[in-house]
């Protein structure tokens, strides 16, 4: 037990950090451990590879993921900005870098191998770009002489840029959708509202123009016999097969013929195994995490803070939500991680990195300001009461 009257580092930590919103995120990862066991190994079996391999390597990157979430919550406010700018311009370059050097996978070149590690960075540059924007936004509201706005939008032109390049349609839909919240938050107006929804009609339309496969993609989910969608079929045979209580842990045979089995549609493996009651336990746990982040956002009186942990919970809350309509045939299919449930490492550090900046951010801190106008009342008032 840490003493209230402990002055160090961590004791000051412990009783400012939001624990609810620490102990929900730990919760997630730990589940996620428990569905990799159940979706991963007949996808290593099919590759040739040990059964508990992708099990083995989902518990090797949780340690560096609670790391990273733990170290990053110390941060100040001031501290999370110079973060997020030394992540964002290192994400740049290895996000161009990748254009040219990186693996190519199914068409899209979206890894670049990094010290013998295959890393994402675009997954990484999604929280770091968010809190520049809020930072931004703020600025722009504070002084006249920043057009914050303007610098903003540049650097959402310059991300999305580089996502559609890879191209990753998904992810920038994501970081748009992100983006155009914390700037909604920031009070922008009716004109930006308007103009900003026919741009990205403008740009969905686009993307269906030039892009085959998101094409395919829209048109497999609006008329399902124009394609080939086993995979959404597969998950949703799995989801009605598991019931309300599921087959079982290990029981679930329709995993062996899913090919992402453990990573884009873990949600269906859930389903089938452990039944549609501990999926709305799992999406009941989602929404707690985006909930209890929001409120403390928007309790925050630095508009910074409010924008910056808002948006990022935006981030995460839409991410989610996003993977598992997909799972229900709710919405067109996109190769999208569920947080901290998803095999993916560069996902999970990411992720990591991302709610330790919420978790810094939203941390309970004295106010100075406040706190010496109390203390000058109290000694005004102090000699009238004696």
């Amino acid at each position: 037990m840490v003493s209230r009257a402990d002055r160090s580092v961590f004791a000051e930590w412990w009783w400012t950090v939001d624990k609810y919103l620490l102990f929900g995120l730990l919760g997630l990862m730990i589940c996620g451990v428990v569905l990799s066991l159940a979706g991963s190994p007949p996808v290593a079996e099919r590759i040739g590879l040990d059964s508990f391999h992708f099990v083995e390597r989902h518990v090797m990157f949780m340690v560096p993921t609670i790391i990273i979430m733990i170290a990053t919550s110390f941060l100040s406010p001031r501290n999370v900005r110079r973060t997020a700018l030394i992540v964002f311009s290192i994400s740049i370059v290895l996000m161009f870098l990748t254009l040219f050097v990186g693996q190519e996978v199914k068409g899209a070149r979206r890894w670049i191998n990094v010290l013998g590690f295959s890393l994402q960075p675009s997954e990484f540059i999604k929280p770091a770009f968010l809190v520049l924007s809020a930072w931004l936004f703020t600025e722009n509201s504070r002084r006249n002489d920043i057009p914050g706005n303007i610098f903003a939008m540049l650097l959402l032109a310059i991300v999305a840029a580089l996502l559609v390049a890879q191209p990753d349609l998904g992810q920038t839909m994501l970081v748009v959708i992100a983006w155009s919240a914390v700037f909604f938050m920031a009070g922008l107006s009716w004109f930006w509202i308007v103009g900003l929804a026919g741009l990205a009609a403008v740009g969905i339309v686009a993307a269906y123009t030039v892009f085959p496969h998101f094409a395919g993609r829209i048109n497999r989910f609006l008329d399902p016999g124009a394609g080939d969608t086993f995979q959404v079929d597969t998950a949703l045979n799995s989801i009605v097969h598991g019931g309300w209580f599921g087959r079982g842990p290990g029981e679930g045979v329709v995993k062996r013929i899913l090919p992402d089995s453990h990573t884009d549609f873990i949600f269906a493996v859930a389903a089938e195994e452990f039944g549609i009651i501990l999926c709305m336990g799992l999406v009941l746990m989602f929404g707690f995490v985006v909930v209890r982040g929001l409120s403390h956002s928007l309790k925050n009186e630095d508009a910074f803070v409010r924008l910056a942990s808002s948006g990022l919970m935006v981030l995460f809350g839409v991410q989610s939500v996003i993977n598992m309509a997909v799972n229900l045939n709710l919405m067109p299919a996109k190769g999208m991680t569920l947080p901290f449930i998803s095999y993916g490492g560069s996902s999970m550090l990411a992720i990591a990195f991302q709610m330790g900046l919420v978790l810094a951010l939203t941390r309970r801190r004295f106010e100075p300001a406040r706190l010496t106008s109390g203390f000058s009342r109290f000694a005004t008032a102090g000699p009238k009461a004696a």
